[in-house]
């Protein structure tokens, strides 16, 4: 009976050793490998980056339609003033920031996919409430109630983004995601002014169909994006080690802070103008709803050409340039929007904007990759303590800018804008280089 048993255990043996034999065989299939990433829509490319890019569509195409409509509704239902639209669009922010190093966390304990599918339902929620409100009350807890959502969502899609591309190509991959949701934002918003012409002003209408496109990427996702793979410390390790790991930083991991406030300077320049678009096109330009959605249908053309272009010049080229290019588009966009308050001054003036946002974001989305590269059993919390910079910034900028315009009048918020855009131009300079030089010095030594 021992010999069958020790002839049974050689023959066990012998088929795992076949196994192993022919490992090689499958192993360009297998589902470990690190997917690439291309300028083109290459077959390359894994199943979930399409799924991540669709969902970025998807939802900004929904709340593109709540961020035409919500200024204006304030403006002509709430009779909100300036400074308090500012701080309406500033308090989702604020809950985005103060819960998101928390949402980081359970996305890295619950899973990306998960929390990612929770917090898309939650804004569809949302969109559904905004149908119903009728007090300045009752939209600023909404709007906080947002900025939670997204405080689960963003770290999520920002891993999910790094875990599906291919490190060479980190910057391309977040061009594609941000063309796909600026695209899909411009339309929205162009959508929500024509939205607002059809029905005559009927705000509740145009929220309950924000909220019918918001149910499209909740499908999306739930059906067909899949959770990575978990890797172990070993696997990990190896990863680091590898020649093509994280080259800027060759493996060694810089602080964390100062790239973040750089994110909060370009940010808080970047978003004083931006909320605050539609009450400039019809109060300051005195264009009417149709025609300021109009200007939001025009910046696409653009940026679906210049997304993915900058995220080749960041992966390929020069990140510091791509990223300090965000900051001459704020100063540009600024003196169109003063010195020409036409239409033609204001379309111009949004495709400058627009395409500053189409060059940051790539660049900025690498940083951040590289950053959760050195470790993934952390990534999404990484990823949400540098977007925290970004962020507070985005929280600042309209605040700042409303104030600005309801005090001092609208040549002197859009000189702020500029003067902050300078800063955030010369810190870049600065932090590049120094990222740079530490990185020398780490090599020679």
């Amino acid at each position: 009976m021992r010999d069958i048993e020790r002839q049974t255990d050689r023959g066990t043996e012998g088929q795992r050793d076949g196994e192993t034999e022919r490992q090689p065989d499958i192993s360009p299939v297998s589902p470990s490998l690190r997917p690439s990433v291309s300028l083109s829509l290459h077959p390359s490319v894994p199943p979930s980056l399409l799924v991540i890019w669709a969902e970025g569509f998807l939802s900004r195409l929904s709340f593109g339609v709540i961020g035409f409509a919500l200024p204006v509704f304030a403006d002509k239902r709430l009779g909100l003033s300036l400074t308090q639209t500012g701080f309406l669009f500033s308090l989702n922010l604020i809950a985005e920031q103060l819960f998101k190093p928390l949402m980081g966390w359970v996305a890295d304990r619950a899973g990306l996919k998960r929390t990612l599918t929770v917090a898309i339902a939650m804004r569809s929620v949302v969109a559904l409430l905004f149908a119903f409100a009728a007090s300045p009350l009752q939209v600023y807890a909404i709007r906080f109630f947002h900025g939670f959502t997204e405080s689960m969502r963003d770290p999520s899609v920002s891993a999910l983004i790094a875990e599906n591309a291919k490190k060479k190509s980190v910057a391309s991959a977040f061009a594609w995601y941000t063309t796909a949701k600026m695209s899909a934002g411009s339309l929205g918003r162009g959508l929500g002014g024509l939205l607002l012409w059809l029905t005559a002003d009927n705000y509740s209408a145009v929220f309950v169909i924000a909220f019918a496109l918001s149910l499209a990427p909740l499908l999306v996702v739930g059906r067909y994006l899949k959770e990575p793979e978990a890797r172990s410390v070993t696997e990990e390790k190896d990863s680091l080690d590898s020649p093509d790991s994280d080259e800027e930083f060759n493996g060694k991991r810089p602080a964390i802070f100062p790239f973040a406030f750089l994110a909060f300077l370009i940010a808080s320049s970047a978003l004083m103008i931006s909320s605050l678009f539609p009450l400039l096109a019809t109060k300051y330009a005195g264009l009417s709803a149709a025609q300021a959605g109009l200007i939001y249908m025009i910046a696409p053309l653009v940026t679906i050409i210049a997304g993915p272009a900058f995220g080749w010049l960041s992966d390929n080229v020069s990140r510091k340039l791509v990223l300090m290019t965000r900051g001459a588009a704020n100063t540009l966009s600024s003196a169109m929007f003063f010195f020409f308050p036409t239409f033609s001054g204001l379309a111009v003036g949004n495709v400058v904007d627009a395409m500053g946002k189409a060059a940051f974001r790539p660049a900025w989305g690498a940083v951040m990759a590289q950053f959760a590269g050195f470790d993934r059993r952390r990534r999404a919390r990484t990823m949400s303590y540098l977007s925290l910079g970004e962020g507070l910034g985005e929280t600042l900028g309209p605040l700042l800018g409303g104030f600005l315009w309801d005090t001092h009048g609208v040549g002197v918020m859009l000189g702020a804008r500029v003067a902050l855009a300078v800063v955030a131009e010369i810190y870049a300079v600065y932090i590049m280089n120094r990222s740079h030089r530490t990185d020398r010095t780490y090599r020679s030594g």
